[in-house]
């Protein structure tokens, strides 16, 4: 899978550099995501975990090249967000 990031401008850095997210971690959440979600629009929405440990939600749209992808920001699951994510992971509360 190619994988691009969006550049912020203003300062030529990788969005998700403000969210201290780094490509690798992209990387390991896109090839490995515990969960998908659409977006807005054509958007789309990772969740998954790092080999680190770190649960992240990677934004990204389809790149129009095939198997490749654009990501648009990522940042770190926390607080309630992360509780939903595990929860969902175990399968606690399904009905």
């Amino acid at each position: 899978m190619n994988i691009r990031i969006d550049i912020d401008p203003a300062n030529g850095l990788p969005q998700n550099y403000h969210h201290d997210v780094d490509e690798k971690e992209n990387e390991e959440v896109l090839r490995n995501p515990g969960e998908y979600r659409h977006g807005r629009e054509e958007s789309r929405v990772a969740f998954g975990q790092t080999q680190a440990g770190r649960y992240l939600r990677v934004f990204y749209v389809p790149d129009p090249q095939p198997d490749s992808v654009f990501v648009v920001t990522a940042y770190a699951l926390k607080g309630k967000p992360l509780t939903e994510y595990q929860r969902s992971q175990r399968g606690i509360g399904r009905r």
